[in-house]
């Protein structure tokens, strides 16, 4: 119909030459094949789903063949008649022996590959431990004494309304886990809430995370890039907000990145003894409230009725006395979804974030709650 418009068959042959490209551009994005992956292990597993594939495909050709051919020769209009009989042991032979060895073919690769896939523990360099907390992730590097949280990324949250034109619209993170390439990562899941899936298919790693229990996996990244993954368990009402981002570097660039973090948080220490400024403790606490706390109490405080409280007007905050405000931001209160955030957060995001509470989102108590107090509160 869109050719209509067009009166030269020259300008026709064009149009629809480009509608063709852009059909074949189209088709190449809509991949529906298994990922191959950058791991030795994701590839391992690409060769057995190809090899599994093709046997059934051998199997449907002479199933589905043999099945046309009778239809066709032997057809009531060609005269055929139906064979009387009940039983035939050489049939059943055949069908019994065939399908078994077909399995037993099957099971030889795949059991190699699960042993691989479950082989964990043997010369991993790198210990990872990755903790499902609704709705992010916390990454512990066992031997570095590292941990940070890694949560939606602000440009998705600004988006949410119209996500029109952001690529990576709920697959950014602010904090991306950075692994180096060439090193045999061993991951240790776990959740602090609920039941989480860590899955990104680049790394053929999809693992639950349950409380109470740790499940582990591993991966050797051959290739540098940027992998993205999410949640893959419906965990709460902000599942499709809990995304991952593994950033796969060379050695060298690994070990700045540790360097710059071990840093950061010799300074982040230094900064819980010194006395903040109402407006820098409100400037930070906005960012850590719109990241940590506004999924359940919303952005503008308002809440949740019958499933999370109110910020604004809160009895809690607008005491005057911190110290009830204080203890459940930093123990939680059990038998709810108030998760604590002592291990989440250091002390100077815990005071900025109670100190914006309180003089932000409809309440103005007038109280700065410093650094300090949190770290005698812990």
């Amino acid at each position: 119909m869109i050719f209509k418009k067009f009166s030269r068959p020259g300008v026709v042959a064009v149009a629809g030459s480009l509608a063709m490209l852009q059909a074949s551009v189209a088709n190449a994005a809509y991949e529906l094949n298994m990922t191959e992956g950058v791991t030795p292990i994701s590839k391992e597993l690409y060769g057995l789903h190809m090899l599994v594939f093709w046997i059934c495909v051998a199997i449907g050709i002479l199933v589905f063949g043999a099945m046309a051919w009778s239809i066709l020769y032997h057809r009531k209009s060609k005269g055929a008649q139906a064979a009387n009989f009940h039983e035939s042991t050489t049939v059943e032979i055949i069908w019994t022996i065939v399908p078994l060895l077909i399995l037993i073919g099957i099971a030889i690769p795949a059991t190699g590959t699960l042993l691989d896939l479950e082989d964990a523990k043997t010369d991993a360099e790198i210990t990872v431990q990755v903790t499902g907390i609704q709705w992010k992730w916390k990454y512990t590097y066992v031997d570095e004494d590292i941990s940070f949280v890694s949560n939606l990324a602000q440009t998705s949250r600004d988006v949410f309304k119209d996500p029109t034109g952001n690529e990576n619209y709920l697959l950014e993170v602010d904090e991306p886990l950075v692994l180096p390439v060439n090193k045999k990562v061993r991951f240790l899941f776990h959740s602090d809430d609920v039941i989480h899936a860590w899955w990104v298919p680049e790394l053929a790693v999809k693992q639950d995370a349950i409380p109470g229990f740790i499940n582990d996996s591993w991966a050797t990244i051959e290739q540098p890039g940027t992998y993205r993954g999410q949640c893959s368990e419906l965990c709460g009402k902000d599942h499709g907000f809990m995304p991952i981002v593994v950033e796969a570097v060379t050695e060298s660039e690994y070990r700045e990145w540790l360097a710059g973090k071990k840093a950061a948080a010799v300074a982040a220490a230094s900064a819980a003894e010194q006395e903040w400024s109402m407006q820098d403790l409100m400037a930070r606490g906005e960012t850590v409230y719109q990241a940590n706390c506004s999924a359940c109490h919303g952005v503008t405080g308002a809440g949740i009725p019958g499933a999370f409280p109110a910020m604004t007007g809160s009895a809690i905050i607008l005491d005057p006395d911190p110290s009830a405000h204080i203890d459940i931001v930093v123990n939680g209160k059990a038998g709810t979804a108030m998760a604590s955030f002592k291990g989440q957060l250091n002390d100077v995001d815990i005071a900025s974030v109670l100190t914006y509470e309180r003089n932000a989102l409809g309440n103005s108590v007038g109280t700065v709650i410093q650094p300090s107090v949190i770290k005698n509160a812990r």
